[in-house]
């Protein structure tokens, strides 16, 4: 064991890690903080941050590609990319949670 692994007692919960990851290919999607979107970016941010934790609960996560005018492109990942379920959990839960808290949200696509 390397001295980087953390030792955790019986019971203990691992904690959750708070991360948004963006990326994109060249020329896909645009992120939006130059061009002055019409996504609130920080308000984005802030709710994918909301949402993680019970991705999270289920051995899954998600990134943020990027936006495109209103539309936002995520990617599920863990157990939740090969999920037969995701597209419940993006249209029942993420698509809905991010236009109601989040200004500009038109659509949510998972590539």
């Amino acid at each position: 064991m390397s001295g980087t692994e953390e030792t955790l007692e019986p019971g203990e919960d691992r904690p959750m890690r708070e991360t948004v990851v963006e990326i994109a290919a060249p020329g896909a999607v645009e992120t939006g903080v130059e061009d002055g979107g019409p996504i609130d970016l920080e308000a984005l941010r802030s709710t994918l941050e909301y949402i993680r934790p019970a991705l999270q609960a289920d051995g899954g996560d998600l990134v943020l590609l990027g936006t495109e005018g209103g539309k936002v492109v995520l990617q599920l990942v863990g157990a939740c990319g090969g999920c037969p379920l995701s597209t419940m959990t993006l249209v029942g839960g993420i698509e809905r949670i991010l236009k109601d808290r989040v200004p500009g949200v038109e659509s949510v696509e998972a590539i």
